[in-house]
């Protein structure tokens, strides 16, 4: 397995792609098939999609990456599990040879949901991020020796479309922590990230030593989207434009703004299902570019 970290100091030239891909709703080994196609650098599994119940994150990614051969990365949210429960799940992510997480914080629950479960929070993504690079160091949380080190790169996240000034002091705490890398929340323009990272390097001197894939949001007909959609995309949607070729010109623009680095999230049909197709047809068109 590759970490992210190296895959990003390797590359030599042309777009960077992280995608999406969503574990499986029930016991369905088939689902992980249509991980084979997406041709992306990194397939990124998340944690709990939509506060659902979905099967692990840590299971998912490692049986993907046996089923397909790609490389990938599992998210774990602070959200959910102690500190114990997590670091023993990473000792059990390490021993099935996982190397790149991503932390989250996960979304709350309201109040109707509130009624049926209860957060946990027992640390905050930073304070994990720490935890974990403390982990590969060979200690736990108590400070005991582990018998072998974790290998983790550690992944975080930045949200653009929050206060940037806020975000920008938050990414500079989590990259102090040990963070590896950066995915955003997903958008459709390099407006507010080309910003973020001016106040960054404004504030510290250099942009963030850790790469940053940008979000973006495929979107069609019906379908979710984690930002306000721009009057722009709607009009194409309308149009009848096919949802790669939306993406594929927003991508255009931030290449245009020497951003090469995504997060690219296929689109969230009604129903939750994925447009992995459509996810490929972007890839496609990038690949060995």
């Amino acid at each position: 397995m590759t970490k992210i970290a190296d895959i990003h100091a390797r590359h030599s030239s042309g777009p960077l792609f992280i995608c999406d891909f969503s574990p499986p709703r029930g016991a369905v080994y088939g689902e992980l098939r249509l991980a084979s196609p997406v041709d992306a650098h990194c397939l990124s599994i998340p944690y709990n999609p939509g506060k659902s119940v979905y099967a692990s994150s840590v299971i998912a990614a490692h049986s993907i990456r046996s089923y397909t051969g790609r490389e990938v990365a599992f998210t774990i949210a602070s959200r959910d599990m102690n500190i114990l429960a997590i670091q023993s799940l990473l000792l059990g992510a390490a021993l099935l040879g996982l190397e790149n997480v991503i932390v989250v914080r996960g979304d709350d629950f309201s109040a109707s949901e509130l009624r049926r479960t209860k957060p946990v929070h027992d640390r905050t993504p930073t304070a994990l991020i720490r935890s974990i690079a403390k982990m590969n160091n060979g200690t736990d949380f108590r400070g005991r020796q582990l018998s072998t080190p974790t290998d983790f790169c550690i992944g975080a996240t930045i949200d653009t479309n929050r206060s940037l000034d806020l975000e920008v002091a938050l990414t500079h705490r989590k990259i102090e922590g040990g963070a590896h890398f950066f995915i955003t929340q997903p958008g459709y323009s390099p407006e507010r990230p080309l910003r973020f990272l001016q106040i960054y390097e404004q504030r510290y001197g250099q942009h963030p030593s850790a790469p940053i894939f940008f979000g973006i949001q495929m979107i069609s007909h019906g379908g979710k989207s984690f930002s306000p959609i721009p009057k722009s995309v709607r009009d194409d949607l309308n149009e009848g434009i096919a949802p790669a070729d939306i993406a594929s010109k927003i991508i255009d623009r931030f290449l245009a703004a020497d951003i090469t680095n995504f997060y690219l999230m296929p689109p969230i049909l009604p129903g939750g299902e994925r447009d992995y197709q459509a996810a490929q047809s972007v890839l496609n068109r990038y690949k060995g570019q």
